[in-house]
């Protein structure tokens, strides 16, 4: 079984004394992630850069003992980087494919993440929303369209909650497309920020649910 890269140097001040389980999460990727199919094995070499400190620096956009919810979560990211490096935190790990709800359990487990819940479902399914909403904060990476996502996450935050969408370097141009969508929606304008804790940038497009969000 493969096991992650080393950490990088920036893994300590992101995870500080809780490295190690971002180490053995990180273990858990590459071996049983790439076995099952969860994530491809061209990114185990890059795991750290591109998944477990990407997913990781959203935390400084979370306020002391927020809750939120991972739509999409697949094998785990965001929402377990950010379990591990801010135990303060309340994460529900929503996904609806069996397979990866599975290993989410097993991870959930064996890290001892006990503020972490996995509910496996889709965001726009009634029983789902009845589970984690409202909340403050809803994050997702790598999904679908802004405007897709949008419409997935909005029904699920409180109003002024916030969305934090994790995406590529285009993530302007996207912002930019989807602007005038977004305001007949009644979602507050998206504004987009750029963390680092490693040596590439994460880009992250926020999006605040307006009172103007319409109900359903």
């Amino acid at each position: 079984m493969s096991a992650a890269p080393p950490a990088p140097a920036a893994a300590r001040s992101v995870f500080g004394h809780r490295l190690d389980l971002a180490v053995e999460y990180g273990d858990l990727l590459a071996g049983e992630g790439v076995r099952r199919g969860l994530i491809g094995p061209r990114e185990v070499p890059r795991l750290w850069e591109r998944h477990l400190l990407n997913s990781a620096v959203l935390a400084e956009l979370l306020p002391p003992d927020a809750r939120f919810v991972d739509v999409g979560a697949g094998a785990g990211l965001p929402g377990v980087p950010l379990a591990i490096c801010r135990p303060d935190l309340r994460v529900d790990l929503v996904e609806p494919m069996l397979r990866r709800t599975a290993f989410l359990n097993e991870v959930v487990g064996q890290l001892g993440l006990a503020a972490a819940r996995v509910v496996r479902g889709r965001a726009e399914d009634r029983d789902v929303r009845a589970l984690v909403a409202p909340t403050d904060w809803v994050v997702v990476r790598a999904v679908a369209p802004l405007v897709r996502l949008v419409e997935w996450c909005m029904p699920l935050l409180s109003p002024g909650g916030r969305l934090l969408a994790l995406k590529g370097s285009r993530a302007a141009d996207e912002i930019a497309s989807a602007r005038q969508t977004l305001r007949r929606q009644g979602a507050a304008d998206p504004v987009l920020r750029q963390l680092t804790a490693g040596s590439e940038p994460t880009w992250v497009v926020e999006v605040r649910r307006s009172t103007a969000w319409p109900v359903k």
